[in-house]
């Protein structure tokens, strides 16, 4: 993941994304669904069971900022879904939304983990919050259930052993050293979620697009197996595991079997 690296500037400095900003806005969006999937079946991470959040979550980010500059009056700024090099953990752990846990995602108190983070970057001066402390403690489920062991130590992840990383980022085979560990998981891995002893508290989502094709919550081992191209685009249609294409899945689908 190399384009990781891009951009590192305009990672510390938002300035350079946007002329004149001022305040960085973080905002989440829980995604915890109501049902999960057959737990006999191929898993995809929770977050990818209804519509590709980065065209979900802009268009509230743009409804945000055009009902902000109708409020104050005119304000100058730019929405960021994950899709630009913008430090969304750590903005939005400095804007006290919650702390980064020792599996590298941002923990609440009151909600978990199971949410998006995106943020308004704006030329505004505002009142400021503030960063609130860790509550990890000395847990430690999240390393001990890593099933690639890709959590190296508490708050460091080896992007290079995640499931996530082989799944969704990896375009070449599969290593077969890795074969047997992915703990049936076919796209994406929220087992360092799910073990999260603060995601006793999630609570499903109310947006509607996050909502998956039912046919995803029943699908059996043998259904993947056969999956087609054309149940592949009925049952992901705008998905974000379209970014990995029938061909990757296929190939993670092989690699599981």
């Amino acid at each position: 993941m190399s384009y990781m690296e891009n951009h590192f500037d305009k990672r510390l400095d938002p300035t350079l994304l946007v002329d004149g900003a001022k305040s960085v806005i973080s905002l989440l969006l829980n995604y915890y669904p109501s049902q999960t999937q057959n737990p006999e079946s191929y898993k995809i991470s929770k977050y990818a069971y209804g519509q590709d959040y980065h065209f979900v979550i802009k268009e509230k980010l743009r409804e945000l900022l055009h009902s902000i500059g109708e409020t104050i009056g005119e304000v100058h700024g730019r929405a960021f879904v994950d899709s630009a090099p913008v430090l969304d953990k750590a903005w939005a752990a400095k804007s006290g939304l919650g702390w980064i846990g020792k599996n590298s995602n941002l923990l609440t108190q009151k909600t978990g983990s199971f949410y998006f983070i995106a943020e308004l970057i704006v030329d505004l001066e505002l009142d400021y919050d503030h960063a609130v402390t860790d509550h990890c403690g000395t847990c430690t489920a999240c390393l001990d259930a890593c099933p690639t062991q890709a959590i190296v130590a508490p708050y460091v992840v080896d992007g290079s052993k995640c499931i996530s990383y082989f799944t969704i980022e990896l375009k070449d085979n599969l290593p077969i050293e890795m074969k047997g560990q992915f703990d049936d998981w076919a796209f994406g891995c929220d087992v360092c979620q799910d073990v999260c002893p603060w995601n006793r508290f999630s609570k499903p989502h109310s947006e509607p697009l996050f909502d998956p094709n039912p046919d995803l919550l029943w699908m059996s081992k043998k259904d993947w197996e056969e999956i087609t191209q054309e149940t592949f685009n009925k049952v992901f249609k705008d998905s974000a595991v379209k970014r990995t294409k029938f061909s990757g899945l296929q190939r993670n689908i092989d690699f599981l079997r």
